[in-house]
């Protein structure tokens, strides 16, 4: 089925066929400005700090920073043993919050997420105990493990900020993100996360095993045990408060937001995809392209956030139409990507 997606379209739909446009400001020298660059500097500590056990994979790490920067949540999806929860880990020790771990299991109840009422013979009350949703870091360790009601658990939490117990509202702390792993080649015991769940990502990403010299520092570095547990955090709950705000003054500029807009378009009138990005990912894109500027140390988004993070970003948000139904991860972004090559870049 994956290498019907190497086929072009039968008909030109909007996007394709287009030429690409180049655009020298892609390969622009980073320039500061008085405004990113504390926000520059909290997202440059997180990075190397994270880079020191999660070796050879700048772009996971660069994932996880931008997500955490635009407040969104991030889906690691690859084999077992590459590193998925060390990466999560990495980053929950780097800042100065409250991390948890959960292990989702058939097993796994919607209040074991986000806590319960339990009744206090002292004071013969009900009283609200907090699950492990009340983190900065959550940890939804293979996630797809639990049946969709467990899942559905962290949607509110995903979208506002907040659960809903019994009828009240509790706040979770800020700043809030889930990183969640899963394992799209084990089948048995597992549940596809369903696309409301999905659309709660900003990005969908892949560790990938690491090239041989890598590996080799791995087995060197971790010969003493989890260089991970001695990691020390780098940047402060406040300062990732701010780097946030500033994320969101990140200049777009009208064009771009017309491309990153024809991208999205672009998903919803092709052929080979039944249902395109919704209006939620459309917003999660925006943010994440901002927090990429702030990343890099820029005060303004350029075509190249809006390209380089279009896969990641909108690839897990589509279903395939069609022939196409059922088609792995890598055809649905191979398409993502063709759509992207042929939408002309503004000048």
């Amino acid at each position: 089925m994956a290498g019907l997606w190497l086929c072009p379209p039968a008909s030109p739909h909007r996007g394709f066929g287009h030429r690409r446009e180049s655009f020298s400001e892609s390969n622009e020298t980073v320039s500061q400005s008085a405004v990113s660059q504390p926000a520059y500097q909290t997202a440059q500590r997180l990075t190397e700090n994270i880079q020191r056990v999660v070796l050879g994979k700048p772009e996971v790490v660069r994932s996880l920073v931008v997500a955490l920067l635009a407040a969104e949540h991030v889906l690691l999806e690859d084999v077992p043993g590459v590193g998925k929860t060390l990466a999560a880990k990495a980053l929950a020790r780097s800042i100065e919050g409250k991390f948890t771990r959960l292990q989702f299991t058939p097993d796994l109840l919607p209040t074991d997420i986000t806590g319960s009422m339990i009744y206090r013979t002292d004071t013969r009350q009900f009283e609200f105990a907090p699950g492990p949703v009340f983190a900065n870091v959550l940890l939804a360790d293979e996630i797809n493990r639990a049946p969709p009601r467990t899942q559905s658990a962290l949607l509110e939490a995903m979208s506002e900020g907040q659960v809903s117990v019994d009828g009240t509202t509790y706040t979770l702390p800020r700043p809030f993100i889930v990183v969640a792993t899963q394992n799209p080649y084990e089948f048995e015991g597992t549940y596809s996360l369903p696309e409301s769940q999905m659309d709660r990502f900003a990005m969908r990403t892949s560790i990938g095993y690491p090239v041989r010299e890598i590996e080799r520092d791995v087995l060197r570095t971790h010969r003493m045990g989890e260089p991970v547990d001695n990691l020390e955090s780098v940047v402060s709950l406040e300062e990732i408060g701010q780097a946030q705000e500033v994320v969101r003054t990140v200049r777009f500029d009208e064009k771009l937001v017309e491309y990153l807009l024809d991208v999205v378009d672009g998903t919803r009138s092709t052929e080979f995809f039944r249902a395109g990005v919704s209006t939620r990912g459309a917003l999660s894109f925006y943010r994440s392209c901002q927090a990429r500027a702030v990343v890099d140390g820029r005060d303004h988004v350029i075509p190249d956030d809006v390209k380089q993070l279009a896969v990641p970003a909108l690839s897990h948000r589509v279903i395939p139409a069609g022939i196409f139904q059922g088609a792995s991860r890598e055809g649905v972004e191979e398409k993502m990507d063709q759509l992207v090559q042929s939408i002309p870049v503004p000048m």
